[in-house]
């Protein structure tokens, strides 16, 4: 029989992971905007899901239009000049050095960015995807030359690599994968090794104002994340598809064999305090509990 995980282990399994992650567990260098290190000068042909595009050698003013595209542009070392936000009037995500944001002019939400404010900024790439902006595409492509790739979430390895491979930065997106892979040793370690992480179920919970619960399926950012640390998943979710939706009765009647650790990701201003209503998750400590607001779509 599996040890249930301690709260100690569960914590640090939370901060070992990445900001902005949820887990309901049960045992059983800066640059300003433009800045870079890419050689400049000439152009090259890019393949994406709209296509080829024609792309500078080494892009140094990008504009990201969603969330998967402003990481990439970020962990590969460029500040963008120009990116969406969640929301109107948010802020960037937290989780990214500010520093590499200072410069970063907003464009207006993800999915209806603004063309004027886009061209305002005289980019030279324009990255999305096209559940985002497939049908800009053709006028995005007037602005710049533009790349996208056909979603987000469990697709992000490949998206880094069409970012990367755009603005002409392999050998940093090289890196960066090295990185990813040494630091996803931590939470195994912080289990006991990879029998006991195979072992731990991990569940990923959304409380949302107004809406059932969400459970995150495989096919999501953080569902391709937990493969990739080797994590056992409830049979329930350990299956294709974005999200499994659950009642706010569904969600009280859970049990789990082990003390568990929750983390709420929602949505700026819709929040909810529903995990206070599951039994396994109210009686744990404030801080086996944080809170975050970023998204996994």
């Amino acid at each position: 029989m599996t040890r249930p995980l301690s709260r100690r282990t569960a914590l640090g399994l939370a901060a070992a992971l990445a900001p902005g992650l949820a887990l309901a567990a049960c045992g059983s260098g800066s640059s300003a905007p433009g800045g870079g290190s890419s050689a400049s000068g000439g152009t090259r042909t890019v393949r994406h899901a709209r296509g080829e595009s024609t792309v500078p050698a080494g892009a140094s003013r990008v504009v990201a239009l969603d969330t998967d595209a402003l990481d990439s542009v970020v962990s590969l070392g460029l500040g963008p000049v120009g990116a969406t936000t969640v929301s109107e009037g948010a802020s960037f995500p937290a989780y990214l050095p500010a520093e590499r944001l200072a410069g970063t002019k907003a464009v207006d939400v993800i999915g209806q960015p603004s063309l004027e404010a886009i061209a305002a900024l005289r980019p030279d790439l324009i990255l999305s995807n096209q559940v985002r902006d497939d049908k800009r595409y053709e006028q995005l492509s007037r602005v710049a030359p533009t790349a996208l790739s056909k979603t987000t979430g469990p697709t992000r390895k490949e998206n880094v690599r069409l970012h990367a491979e755009a603005m002409g930065r392999q050998s940093e997106a090289g890196a960066a994968d090295a990185t990813y892979r040494t630091k996803l040793r931590d939470p195994v370690t912080t289990l006991g090794g990879p029998a006991r992480a195979a072992a731990t179920r991990v569940e990923m919970a959304r409380f949302l104002a107004g809406a059932p619960t969400r459970l995150y399926l495989n096919d999501t950012f953080v569902g391709a994340l937990l493969k990739d640390l080797g994590l056992g998943r409830p049979a329930n979710q350990d299956k294709p598809g974005f999200s499994l939706e659950i009642s706010p009765e569904q969600a009280s009647s859970t049990r789990c064999t082990g003390p568990p650790l929750l983390v709420v990701v929602q949505r700026p201003r819709r929040q909810s305090r529903r995990w206070e209503d599951v039994p396994h998750l109210a009686a744990r400590p404030p801080d086996a509990h944080r809170e975050h607001g970023r998204r996994l779509q």
